[in-house]
């Protein structure tokens, strides 16, 4: 997979390689598109924001592109690419005052 399989504030089931190799399925929300990688947070799991590269990806089984009432808003410097140099993943709640989060 690459950068143009996949847009900002969209939401998809995925099969994502894990730290061993192993391809495991995932519910992720996409916040920011990156050269090398998207900044995402799982929706099954924790609110925790993850760094995923794109190769990690193998299969995008479902997209759902999210009104923009019901969209989960961080601050901006937490998306930056800046930010993810060195980091994996990060503790930050995604919220929408329309969706009372």
């Amino acid at each position: 997979m690459d950068k143009s399989s996949f847009r900002e504030n969209t939401r998809y089931a995925i099969a994502l390689k894990d730290e061993k190799g192993k391809v495991r399925p995932a519910n992720i929300y996409v916040y920011k598109l990156h050269d090398d990688f998207m900044v995402a947070r799982f929706t099954d799991k924790s609110g925790t924001l993850h760094k995923i590269a794109y190769g990690d990806v193998t299969k995008i089984v479902k997209s759902t592109e999210v009104d923009p009432k019901a969209r989960f808003f961080v601050p901006e410097i937490l998306l930056a690419a800046k930010t993810w140099q060195g980091r994996t993943s990060m503790q930050a709640y995604g919220s929408s005052p329309r969706v009372g989060k």
